[in-house]
């Protein structure tokens, strides 16, 4: 006999594990600091690839004013400023980027704990099935015992 209650909740785990559960699942596998540094280095590796991809295309963009005003310019000061510049940015984006992966880790948590929760109950739900089984099979051997 077709229990809808577990169909409804064997497709809810599937499509959870069709999803969101595969990335739910591989988060799972760090502790949190782990995961938010690694995440977060990640970012600021692509963050000073950005920037430096940025001023490379500024410095070809400027190259006419940068050769022409070579002997008078003040490199000291572009330095500082651009310098400050990445270290704002990099500080800022960092920052976002801790709470967003703290955030983010904290909810692949809850929702991998749903996910434990539901497949207990469908663990239930068949030791349910099997002792209703059990009960009816032994309720038989008896009716078999006393017609001989």
């Amino acid at each position: 006999m077709l229990n809808n209650r577990k169909v409804r909740l064997m497709t809810r785990l599937a499509m959870y594990e069709q999803t969101e559960g595969k990335e739910d699942v591989r988060i799972s596998k760090y502790f949190r600091t782990d995961y938010v540094r690694l995440n977060v280095l990640k970012s600021m590796v692509s963050i000073t690839i950005g920037y430096l991809l940025i001023l490379l295309l500024l410095i070809v963009y400027h190259s006419e004013y940068l050769i022409r005003e070579a002997v008078t310019l003040d490199y000291r000061g572009m330095i500082t400023r651009y310098a400050g510049i990445y270290i704002i940015i990099l500080t800022v984006y960092g920052a976002v980027g801790m709470i967003g992966y703290m955030i983010k880790y904290r909810a692949s948590r809850k929702k991998l704990a749903k996910y434990f929760r539901m497949l207990r109950l469908l663990r239930s739900l068949y030791r349910e099935e099997d002792g209703e089984l059990t009960a009816a099979e032994e309720g038989t051997e008896q009716d078999d015992s006393d017609n001989t």
